[in-house]
């Protein structure tokens, strides 16, 4: 990199915040700018030193880290990555403005702070790159026709980014739908968060994936974390295996994985989307989707926070359509209905 990440520090903890500072200067491609105990005092370090990127703790003083986001970002949209405990207010966050988020570690383990602190540097190393857009404001209109065709299967990959341009496109769905697939790049605990999450907002039932669980018309089953998921068939039934497996391009779940399974089973009765994320996972399985006559949709350039994975699937040849994230979930249904 021609010059260093800055990042500024937002977190009420003292001793949190040298941790961090501490941890992510020891990569020599980050610059530590400042640390702020509160976001009015961020507001001030942000004018002062124009970060890159931003982490953020969520519970605070004065005024906590998602309401912060909410006045932050049609302001000044900075990339963010929250680095807070494990609760259902992470994907609030998320649909705040922030990019991505890691889990605060147990300070008694320090293997498990090494950890964190790789991970982290990662993620700051890809938020740096995120365009921060104002898609996530939109909402989308609910598609409700009753002639579509309800036995393709419709498998989603995503990663930075990704949760809410999952949310945004499964919002649209109207409860007919026929079977979907999703795998999102997301540690263990909060793929079944971010699945109560999106069922309570949803017209779909949407549940974190079980080995065996059947793929069923208006359900949405979610790669569980730390595992990888595949489609299998038995007869005209069609289920997904949950296994423990290696890492797949450097990912557990895999979209490459699902997406390999679905065009081995499917052929073209499937429909894949490849959204918003960096590197190259799915890429090759939605090819592989397309070569057995499959619909394929990549995200564009636009709509990306990340565009990474859709870049690598378009380059390749994998992607039939490239649309804005406003215009997937038609375009989905659009193939379902058969124009």
């Amino acid at each position: 990199m021609s010059r260093k990440i800055k990042v500024l520090i937002v977190d009420d903890s003292l001793v949190f915040r040298e941790t961090l500072a501490k941890g992510m200067m020891t990569d020599p491609s980050i610059e530590v700018v400042g640390k702020a105990s509160d976001p009015f005092v961020a507001r001030d370090l942000i004018i002062k030193h124009n970060p890159d990127v931003l982490t953020l703790d969520i519970e605070m003083p004065r005024m906590n880290g998602i309401e912060f986001l909410r006045r932050l970002m049609p302001q000044h949209p900075i990339p963010v990555v929250l680095v807070s405990a494990v609760k259902m207010d992470v994907f609030e966050a998320l649909n705040a403005g922030a990019v991505d988020f890691v889990a605060k570690p147990d300070f008694r383990n320090s293997q498990k702070i090494s950890l964190f602190i790789n991970e982290l540097i990662i993620k700051l190393k890809i938020a740096s790159t995120a365009k921060v857009s104002h898609w996530k404001n939109a909402t989308a209109r609910i598609l409700d026709k009753p002639s579509i065709n309800k036995e393709k299967i419709i498998v989603i990959g995503a990663s930075t980014g990704g949760t809410e341009a999952i949310d945004y496109i499964l919002k649209a769905f109207p409860a007919n739908m026929p079977g979907i697939l999703v795998v999102q790049h997301m540690p263990a605990v909060f793929t079944n968060m971010y699945a109560s999450r999106l069922n309570s907002i949803c017209n779909l039932e949407v549940k974190e994936a079980e080995n065996g669980d059947r793929v069923l018309p208006g359900r949405v089953l979610i790669a569980p974390g730390e595992y990888q998921m595949r489609l299998k068939k038995s007869g005209a039934n069609c289920f997904v295996e949950c296994f423990v497996g290696e890492r797949v391009n450097g990912h557990i779940p895999s979209v490459d994985v699902l997406f390999n399974s679905v065009a081995d089973h499917l052929g073209g009765n499937a429909i894949g989307v490849l959204l918003t994320g960096m590197g190259n996972d799915g890429a090759k399985g939605l090819l592989k989707m397309r070569q057995k006559g499959a619909r394929t949709i990549g995200q564009d350039q636009e709509s990306c926070i990340v565009y990474g994975m859709p870049k690598v699937a378009w380059e390749l040849g994998a992607v039939q359509r490239q649309l804005h994230l406003n215009e997937i979930p038609r375009g989905i249904f659009s193939i379902l209905s058969g124009r």
